[in-house]
């Protein structure tokens, strides 16, 4: 099966260029902290430049109605990636379109497992790290243990994995968690916020290496 590839946090034309078939952009949006931030205009443009067959996803903490109405209606954003409260006010097919992330401890709790949305809300559930300041890029690696129980208690549920993924471990993800799809941001990159075009390449090699194992 081919494995949902995100790449997140990108900032420039030739970053947007390397998002695979299938795949998703990831734009962080709104996030003044982040060292990945973009304004909602840089977004709209850099969404010209995607490859047919791959998706623009916005990145956001807590959004109002309003930056959500925006983002579909006026960026052309496929999809928007909540952290933390997703607003009252929108749309079904809004709704429809969000992918909450859902915070996952970095080491198993021995207390319940997160709750996963229910699939008639949302049909993509984003798996991160707990506890981060910012969206994305942390580097930091949920509890892999935990996330695979997440996977295995939603069969057919599109579920994506983040957090500290990189080149050199995104296979053994792939084998362990056994997730829908993968999401990556500071594991690409050269410095915050800067992607590393030789690493997304290799990202995107070792998931098919995986997969031409798994076949």
């Amino acid at each position: 099966m081919k494995t949902f590839v995100k790449f997140c946090g990108l900032k420039r034309a030739e970053e947007v260029r390397l998002v695979p078939a299938g795949g998703a952009a990831g734009f962080v949006v709104e996030v003044p902290a982040s060292p990945r931030n973009i304004p909602l205009e840089q977004a709209g443009a850099l969404i010209e430049g995607l490859p047919a067959e791959a998706e623009a996803w916005a990145v956001v903490v807590d959004p109002s109605a309003e930056l959500i109405h925006r983002l579909f209606d006026e960026v052309g954003i496929d999809r928007v990636q909540v952290y933390g409260q997703v607003p009252a006010g929108l749309e079904f097919l809004e709704v429809h379109h969000l992918v909450p992330s859902v915070p996952v401890p970095a080491e198993p709790t021995g207390g319940p497992d997160p709750v996963i949305p229910p699939a008639e809300d949302y049909s993509r559930v984003h798996l991160d790290a707990a506890g981060q300041p910012l969206p994305g890029g942390s580097g930091v690696r949920p509890s892999w243990e935990v996330c695979a129980r997440l996977v295995d208690s939603q069969p057919g549920r599109k579920l994506i994995l983040a957090g500290g993924l990189t080149p050199e471990n995104v296979g053994d993800a792939l084998a362990t968690v056994r997730p829908w799809g993968v999401d990556v941001s500071s594991g690409i990159e050269s410095a915050p916020g800067v992607k590393d075009l030789d690493k997304m390449q290799s990202f995107l090699r070792a998931v098919e290496v995986f997969e031409h194992g798994h076949a």
